[in-house]
C-alpha cells in the first residue's frame, strides 16, 4: 500500500521500472510508466483516498492442450504482458465502486449480500460479487473498495479477457484485505466459480490458472478440483522466437453451441466406459469400441475423443522440450497439435460456414509466410477469434505487417510472456 505522493512516483523510480520491464517487456516500459500514471492520477483525483495501490493480472495464452482441461486433461500456457490493471483503495464498509476505462457508468454494488444477482447476470458487477463470494467461502477475508481500472486484453481476443478480470478482483480482495497470502490456485478457484455461478457462462480452469500463476505452466487437470502445476523454465525471446496472436475476426455471438458440443460429445463418449471423463482412456480402448461409439454417438465424436487422447499426451511432451530446450521439436508438436485440432477437433471453421474461414485463412496464410521456420495452429476455443503463430524473431515485424494487411491494422499481437502472475505492485 502506498501514499499518494509514493504512488505516483512508484512507476519511475528503480524498483518501478524494473517491474514494468519484467511484466511487460524492456521496449514497452516508457508506455507502461505513462499509462500507469494516468491510473494512479485519475484515481486519486477522483477518490482522494489516504493510501492506494496498483494490482495488475496478466491476460494467457494457449500453447498446448487445445480442449483438453475439459476432461481433466493437461494443457501447457503461459501468461502474457496485455493485462487488467487497477489502481485500488480500501474502504471501511463493503461497498465497491470500480470506474473502468470503456465504461461510462461506474461498477456499483455492496458485497453485504454474497448470492448471485440475476440483474448482474453477464456484467462485471456479477465477476466482482462472485469472486467475493468464493473468497469469503474459502474463509478468506473480503471488504470493498474504491478506483478505476483499465485492460489492454481485448475482449474476445483468445487471450482470456474474463479470467484477466476475474483473477484482478480475486487480487485486489488478497492485497487489500489478505496480505497477499491468499494462493494462486485458490483465486484461480475463485474466478471460475464467478463465471460459472454468476456470470453465467461455463468455463474450465486452464484460463484461471495460467493468469494466476505466471510464466509457462504446465498444469494437470487429472484429480478434478485439485490441479497441480510445475513451471517451466523457457524463454522463447532468448531462443530466437516471437509468440504473435492474430485475431481473424468473426463473432463468438452465434457460436454457444457449437463450444458446447465439445465437451458434451468428449464426456458422451466417457460414459460408454463408465467414465466421467476422458482422462483414463487410451487410444487403443477407443479404436477397439469405434464402432459403438459411430453408431451410438457419431463419427465426430469419435475424432475428438481421439483428439483428446493425443493432445493430452502432447501437452505433456511439449513442456518435455521446452524444458530440454529443444525448439525445434517443441515446434512440430505445435504442429501436430494444430493439425489435430483442425482434422478431429473440428474447432476451426464452424458447421455450415462457407464464405467465412478466417481462422482456416489466418493459419495457412501463417504457414505460407513461416514456413519450416515456424508454426501455426488455432488458438483458445476457436471457430472465430485467434490463431497463435511462432515467428523468427527478427521477421516477427514483417509478419505483423503481412498479416495486418489481410485481417485489419492492429489485429497482431507480439506477446511477451510475463514471469508473474496476477498480483499487487510491491515496490
Amino acid at each position: 500500500m502506498h501514499d499518494p505522493d509514493s504512488l505516483l512516483r512508484l512507476p519511475r523510480s528503480r524498483e518501478g521500472r524494473e517491474l514494468l520491464a519484467r511484466w511487460y517487456g524492456d521496449s514497452r516500459v516508457p508506455e507502461q510508466r505513462d499509462r500507469w500514471e494516468r491510473l494512479a492520477e485519475s484515481t486519486l483525483a477522483l477518490f482522494d483516498p489516504r493510501e492506494a495501490t496498483f494490482v495488475s493480472s496478466p491476460g494467457r495464452t494457449e500453447l498446448g492442450g487445445n480442449h483438453t482441461d475439459h476432461n481433466d486433461g493437461r494443457v501447457l500456457c503461459a501468461s502474457v504482458h496485455l493485462d487488467s490493471l487497477a489502481c485500488v483503495s480500501p474502504r471501511r464498509d463493503l461497498v465497491v465502486e470500480l470506474r473502468s476505462e470503456g465504461w461510462d457508468a461506474p461498477f456499483e454494488l455492496d458485497l453485504g449480500s454474497l448470492e448471485p444477482a440475476p440483474a448482474e447476470r453477464g456484467r462485471p458487477e456479477a465477476l466482482i460479487r462472485g469472486v467475493a463470494a468464493a473468497i469469503a467461502r474459502r474463509g478468506g477475508s473480503i471488504g470493498g473498495f474504491s478506483g478505476r481500472m483499465c485492460s489492454s486484453v481485448p475482449a474476445g481476443s483468445g487471450l482470456s479477457s474474463s479470467a484477466s478480470v476475474e483473477l484482478l478482483f480475486g487480487q485486489i480482495q488478497n492485497a487489500l484485505y489478505n496480505g497477499n497470502r491468499l494462493e494462486p490456485v485458490e483465486l484461480a478457484m475463485a474466478g471460475k466459480e464467478a463465471e460459472n455461478l454468476h456470470f453465467g457462462k461455463p468455463c474450465g480452469l486452464m484460463d484461471q490458472m495460467a493468469c494466476a500463476l505466471g510464466g509457462v505452466s504446465a498444469i494437470d487437470f487429472g484429480v478434478p478440483g485439485r490441479p497441480t502445476w510445475s513451471g517451466v523454465p523457457f524463454d522463447f525471446e532468448k531462443a530466437g522466437y516471437a509468440i504473435a496472436i492474430v485475431n481473424a475476426g468473426g463473432s463468438h455471438a452465434d457460436l454457444t453451441d457449437d463450444y458446447a458440443s465439445i465437451p458434451t460429445e468428449m464426456r458422451a463418449v466417457a460414459e460408454l466406459y463408465g467414465l466421467p471423463s476422458l482422462r483414463r482412456l487410451t487410444m487403443d480402448k477407443i479404436v477397439r469400441k469405434a464402432a459403438e461409439i459411430r453408431e451410438r454417438l457419431g463419427d465426430r465424436a469419435l475424432l475428438r475423443a481421439m483428439h483428446f487422447v493425443a493432445e493430452n499426451e502432447r501437452a505433456g511432451d511439449m513442456a518435455a522440450a521446452l524444458e530440454a530446450g529443444k525448439m525445434k521439436k517443441y515446434l512440430k508438436l505445435v504442429r501436430k497439435s494444430g493439425d489435430s485440432s483442425w482434422r478431429l477437433l473440428q474447432n476451426v471453421t464452424p458447421v455450415g460456414a462457407v464464405r467465412d474461414q478466417s481462422l482456416a485463412a489466418a493459419i495457412e496464410l501463417s504457414n505460407a509466410f513461416v514456413g519450416k521456420e515456424g508454426a501455426a495452429r488455432v488458438h483458445g476455443g476457436g471457430f472465430a477469434g485467434t490463431i497463435q503463430a511462432y515467428v523468427p524473431i527478427d521477421r516477427a515485424p514483417e509478419y505483423a505487417e503481412y498479416m495486418d494487411a489481410r485481417f485489419g491494422a492492429g489485429a497482431t499481437s507480439i506477446v511477451h510472456i510475463r514471469p508473474d502472475g496476477a498480483g499487487e505492485a510491491n515496490v
